[in-house]
C-alpha cells in the first residue's frame, strides 16, 4: 500500500469540513466513551470529517484501545508518538489534518457546541484562530483558584511582554487549515508552550484571531501539581524568548523583528 493509500485508508476522498485531534495520554478509562459522543454529535450535525487521535507514550491499554476504534471506525486515524509530549501530539496532529477547520479538543475537555460556532466563525467571518478563553468576559472557570491564578499571571505576561492578541492560548481552540498549518510547522517549542508559540505566531504573522468565552469543568484532578506547572511556565518563557527569535529583548533596545526560520519538532509521529 502507498503512503497515499494509507493516509486515505479510514476516511473516504470526499472533502472533509472538519478535522478533530485529540492528544491521548493513559486515557484508557475514558477514550471510548469521547469518540461514541464526538462522532453522535458530528454525525448529527452532519459535517464531512475526520478525527485524529495522537496517543504519545501511554503506559495503559490507550493506543491498543485507539487502535481497535480505528478499525471500525473509518473516520478515525491514529498516530502514535514514542514518549509523552503534548505539544508534540498537538502538532502532529495539526499537520497531518485535511479538514477545512481544525478543532482541538482534550480527551477529557470537549464542547460540540464550541465546535459548530467555530465552524460557522471561521467558515463566515473569515476567522484564522479562534480561542475558547478561561479568561474572556463571561468565561465560567471552575477550577481551583490556585490554578485560575497561575493562568491569571501567566497570560498576563504573554499579552504585555509577547503581544499574545488573546487573553488565553490553552484549552480548546480552532483554526483556517490552510493558513495555520504552515504557522505550526515553524513552531520549535513542545509540551504546554505550543500552544501559545503557535497563537503567537500566528497573530504576528497577520492572521485574523478571535475568541469567545469558555467553561471549564474538571472532570477529574489535575495530574501535576500546581506548583511544578508554575515552575515549567516560568521556566518556559526563557525557551519561548529562543524559540520567537527573543521579541522582549529586541523591544527593549528597538531591533524590529526578523522573518521566522522554518524547523521541525525532532520527535517522529507513526501512524497507525
Amino acid at each position: 500500500m502507498t503512503q497515499k493509500e494509507s493516509e486515505l485508508s479510514n476516511t473516504d476522498d470526499k472533502k472533509l469540513d472538519i478535522t478533530v485531534v485529540l492528544p491521548a495520554y493513559n486515557e484508557e478509562d475514558i477514550l471510548g466513551s469521547t469518540i461514541t459522543n464526538l462522532i453522535t454529535g458530528l454525525d448529527e450535525y452532519k459535517y464531512n470529517y475526520e478525527i485524529i487521535i495522537v496517543e504519545n507514550g501511554s503506559r495503559d491499554a490507550t493506543l491498543r484501545l485507539a487502535r481497535m476504534l480505528s478499525a471500525q471506525l473509518p473516520q478515525l486515524r491514529v498516530f502514535t508518538l514514542p514518549i509523552g509530549n503534548y505539544g508534540a501530539a498537538l502538532k502532529t496532529g495539526f499537520l497531518s489534518a485535511r479538514g477545512d477547520v481544525v478543532v482541538s479538543f482534550d480527551v477529557d475537555y470537549y464542547d460540540l457546541s464550541f465546535l459548530t460556532q467555530a465552524f460557522d466563525m471561521i467558515k463566515n467571518q473569515e476567522i484564522d484562530v479562534l480561542v475558547a478563553s478561561k479568561r474572556a468576559p463571561g468565561s465560567d472557570d471552575q477550577r481551583e483558584t490556585l490554578r485560575k491564578l497561575v493562568t491569571a499571571v501567566f497570560t498576563t505576561i504573554l499579552r504585555s511582554l509577547f503581544d499574545m492578541k488573546v487573553t488565553d492560548a490553552h484549552g480548546m481552540k480552532a483554526f483556517r487549515r490552510e493558513t495555520v498549518q504552515p504557522i505550526c510547522e515553524l513552531c520549535v517549542t513542545t509540551e504546554s508552550l505550543f500552544d501559545v508559540e503557535l497563537v503567537i505566531r500566528a497573530g504576528n504573522a497577520g492572521l485574523k484571531l478571535a475568541e469567545i468565552p469558555a467553561t471549564v469543568i474538571e472532570q477529574r484532578p489535575a495530574r501535576s501539581h500546581i506548583l511544578k506547572r508554575a515552575i515549567t511556565a516560568i521556566l518556559g518563557l526563557f525557551t519561548l524568548q529562543r524559540a520567537l527569535g527573543f521579541p522582549i529583548a529586541k523591544k527593549v533596545i528597538g531591533i524590529s523583528h526578523k522573518p521566522q526560520t522554518k524547523a521541525k519538532t525532532e520527535i517522529t509521529p507513526k501512524q497507525e
